[in-house]
């Protein structure tokens, strides 16, 4: 029998709640910083999930979505939270969904902590569209993005993607220099400017790195540029393709073997993870993974310690994880068809090589540079007009490495031509 009940907590004795749900830890802080500041008491969730669940507890006054959430789809969550908390105020960083939300007393402070964490931003993930989407979310709310007669949903925008800029954030923050770029990433656009930033913010550091983007646009040179930037860089780079590798060798290969642990193992191997050893080990093509060795992976990624195929020992190996894939890994997770666990450990910090056609305006510098690199044993060709207007007016599906090819092809069809022209510029080898 229930003897008394505790009254419900007025809304005015209780403070007020703000609920921040992302993926990137340095965004909550940052922004539970302020707010705390502001006199908000700050709940955080790492995902849509665990955010849904924190607001039927805390019942916050306010919260706060970063643009992209790993276990949910976000114009979905979006959606849904806003039928179940429709007095919650709601903003989110994603500068493509219109949020139906009333005006509460709430919204300008919440713009105004956003504007101020990204101002201190180190290394989060979206901070790119913030600004842009805390403008979004003042003007009139249209209708309810989320429709749940959608078949699919959208893909995520370029400038939603990690390691995307908008060119007002161009303009806004001084930390895009043009000076400040890598050498291994030509190119002066916003876009590949800030992949330099993301890079020289988490090199030091020993957290993992999932560089997405298409093929060709460029992944491994960002590897081997955060090896380069890091306190390994002494040690090995090791730089292995789960798809060049057929299912049945891969894990010896990653792993090592012992003598006799296979048929045709007549002698024992040291696989790529003990080569990396104080080093660096790079996983291209990680999404092509086969699900059983993805298990194992896990283990090693959680405790840093494997065993070789064929042997009961296990061996301590010191490596940083670099991953690379040109597919959508966090659709994957949610399907199944990639690890979620291992997806969560190898994304704790994103960047987003671009494809070629979304920083075109790059082209005469990466002409440049190929053809200057082609030229270490041959006099430096040039392209005149319409070879360059050739190039220009092609989509480049095979993006950055389609274009070192071209030109490759073109300086052998010039022979001892100093001058490319559009008879030389030849797409018929290219996969369109």
């Amino acid at each position: 029998m229930q003897l008394f009940s505790i009254p419900p907590v007025s809304p005015r004795l209780r403070p007020r709640t703000a609920l921040v749900a992302s993926a990137d830890r340095s965004f909550r802080q940052r922004l539970a910083h302020v707010l705390a500041g502001m006199r908000w008491h700050v709940v955080e969730a790492e995902g849509g999930a665990e955010a849904w669940t924190e607001a039927e507890t805390a019942l916050p006054d306010a919260v706060i979505v970063d643009s992209w959430l790993p276990d949910l789809d976000l114009s979905e969550f979006l959606g849904e939270f806003r039928v179940r908390f429709p007095e919650v105020d709601l903003v989110t960083t994603a500068s493509n969904l219109a949020v139906e939300s009333p005006r509460g007393p709430y919204r300008q402070e919440l713009l105004y902590a956003l504007r101020r964490s990204q101002e201190t931003d180190t290394a989060a993930w979206n901070a790119a569209s913030a600004m842009d989407s805390a403008v979004h979310a003042l003007a009139p709310s249209p209708a309810v993005a989320f429709r749940k007669s959608a078949t699919a949903p959208a893909p995520p925008p370029a400038a939603e993607q990690p390691g995307s800029m908008q060119s007002g954030r161009a303009a806004r923050g001084p930390e895009l220099n043009p000076g400040d770029r890598l050498p291994e990433l030509v190119g002066n656009a916003a876009c590949m400017l800030e992949i330099s930033r993301r890079v020289r913010l988490v090199a030091p550091r020993m957290t993992p790195v999932l560089i997405e983007g298409p093929t060709g646009s460029g992944k491994e040179l960002v590897a081997e540029a955060l090896h380069r930037l890091s306190k390994r860089s002494r040690k090995p780079f090791v730089a292995i393709n789960c798809a060049a590798i057929p299912e049945a060798l891969l894990e010896a290969e990653l792993f090592g073997h012992t003598r006799g642990a296979f048929t045709g193992a007549v002698q024992g191997r040291t696989g790529r993870i003990e080569a990396a050893d104080g080093g660096t080990l790079f996983l291209d093509e990680i999404g092509e993974m086969p699900l059983a060795l993805q298990a194992k992976l896990l283990r090693f990624v959680e405790c840093g310690e494997m065993q070789r195929v064929g042997d009961n020992e296990t061996v301590k190996v010191d490596v940083r994880i670099l991953a690379a894939t040109h597919r959508p890994l966090a659709e994957h997770a949610q399907n199944g068809s990639f690890r979620s666990d291992l997806y969560y450990r190898l994304a704790v910090f994103l960047i987003h090589t671009p494809p070629l056609a979304e920083h075109i305006e790059d082209l005469p510098l990466l002409v440049e540079h190929f053809l200057e690199r082609m030229g270490r044993d041959i006099p430096v060709k040039r392209l005149d007009q319409s070879a360059f207007g050739k190039l220009a007016a092609h989509s480049w599906p095979g993006n950055v490495r389609e274009l070192e090819h071209v030109l490759e092809r073109g300086v052998i069809l010039a022979g001892e031509d100093p001058v490319l022209t559009a008879q030389e510029i030849d797409f018929g080898l290219t996969v369109n």
